[in-house]
Formats: structure tokens, sequence, C-alpha cells
């Protein structure tokens, strides 16, 4: 367990559309307290799942479990390692405002035909960063919020890096603590059908539905991550979290696996 004093939260102003979860960083170590759920189980998830995918390790944020106490209460919580590098993220949405002077999400509204949303999204990040393929980037991360159900990647939970020469690099995929309906506050309550729960979780980027996100993407950008799990890994990886209960895990291992149904052309 991490002790963590009230100077040591960290602050920020991009909130999550779930609400602000608790947030440390010491020692080059990021730590996020679960908030609606088990945010932390789905961080950890998520990215032991990427490990058996294409990616190449350093493009995706790797997560571990751990737990913390802060001001006196214990929480369950997720650690990955800073992977800025002395460089400074920056969100799209901060990245339109100050290049364009409006904001990422007033041109994605402007924008009425969805495929031209993500077009324009990818050409003017590559306009303004000169970063070669973002569409491709794009292609990797819609595929990943699809497959679990990520439904928080909205214009402040896209981003990139920059240093003071105004270089930019690819970040790391980060932040999918709001997948595999994690949210059992409000949104998606222990004990309901997950068959029942699934249809309801929205996409947010350009268009509220996974699958048409990820049609447009590979349309445009083609087919960028594959992956290669079944029920053996899943059950692995997931029952290895014994902080939470087994009818979350069981709840995990169930969403992850009817996903993999829904999208079985992502596997090999």
């Amino acid at each position: 367990m991490v002790h963590f004093l009230p100077e040591d939260r960290y602050e920020e102003n991009r909130a999550s559309s779930k609400g602000n979860q608790l947030k440390f960083r010491r020692d080059g170590i990021w730590y996020k307290a679960d908030y609606t759920g088990y945010e932390g189980l789905a961080e950890y998830t998520i990215s032991k799942l990427l490990q058996r995918s294409t990616l190449l390790p350093e493009e995706y944020v790797d997560y571990d479990l751990e737990e913390i106490e802060y001001n006196g209460n214990v929480y369950r919580a997720c650690k990955s390692r800073d992977f800025s590098e002395g460089w400074s993220m920056i969100t799209l949405e901060r990245l339109f405002l100050l290049r364009r002077g409006r904001g990422l999400n007033r041109m994605i509204d402007s924008t009425t035909d969805h495929e031209d949303r993500l077009r324009l999204l990818v050409e003017q990040v590559t306009d303004m960063t000169g970063l070669a393929g973002f569409g491709e980037y794009m292609s990797k991360i819609l595929t990943i919020d699809a497959l679990f159900l990520n439904e928080d990647r909205h214009t402040h939970n896209l981003a990139v890096l920059v240093n003071d020469r105004q270089e930019y690099r690819l970040v790391p995929f980060f932040d999918q603590g709001a997948g595999l309906l994690a949210d059992t506050m409000v949104d998606y309550p222990l004990g309901r059908d997950i068959f029942e729960l699934i249809p309801r979780v929205k996409a947010k980027t350009f268009s509220d539905s996974f699958d048409e996100q990820l049609d447009i993407a590979e349309k445009l950008y083609g087919e960028r991550i594959h992956f290669h799990f079944g029920y053996n890994e899943v059950a692995e990886i997931v029952n290895a979290a014994t902080s939470y209960s087994e009818e979350i895990r069981n709840r995990v291992i169930g969403v992850i696996m009817e996903m993999r149904r829904r999208y079985s052309y992502l596997f090999t």
C-alpha cells in the first residue's frame, strides 16, 4: 500500500466526462484511485490484453494494480510509469484551440458527416504537428475503444506530446478506465445482465456508435491492430486481481469474451 498526503494530490483541468479521479505522482509513477467502480481493474486488464496484440510495447501504457491510502481512506487503484520523458502532453482540444482558434469539439460538432469528422481531425493534426501515420494511430485507438467499450474518448482524452522545440510525438495509448462497464455506481450497476448493459455504452469521439467509428477508421486507414487471446488468458489476468470481488471479476471476463465474439475478425 502507498500512502499519500493532501499535498501529494495531482489536480488537473482535464476533467473526464465521468468526473475526476484521485491522482498522484511519485518517483516517476502515476497512481489513480477507483472512483465510480473498478476503473483500476479495467486499466490493468486492458493493458495486459494489449500485450497480446500486434502493438509494440512502446505503443501503450502498461498498468498494474495497487492500493493507496489517502486522507484516512484506502482505495483500490492502478499505477503506471510516467511516459512523458521530459515532454509535455497537450490534448487535441487544447491544440486546436491554440493553433486554430477553436477547439476540436466545436470542429466536430460543425461537421455533419461522421467520416469527414475523422478525416478532418487526422488532416488537421498532421498539418499542425507533422506527425506521420496519425490516421493509423486513430484507427488503432478506436479499435481498442470499441473492443473494450471505452466510453470516455472525448476530445480532452486524445493528445500528443510536444517539447520546447515544438516537436511532436505520439502519445502511447492510455486511460482505458472507463471501459468494461467499470462505472458500477451510476451507469452499469452490478447484478445487471451484461447483455442489457453493453448496448447502452456510447462512444464519444466523432460518433456515439463504436461500430460506425471503427468501420470509418478501417475504411480510411485500414485494420491496424489484431489480438491473440482467448478465455484462458483473460481469466488468468482478471482472476489475479484478487482485491476485486468474484462478482466483478466474473463480469469483466464475461464482457471481454462477449466483445471478442462480436469483433472476432480482429483475432488471429
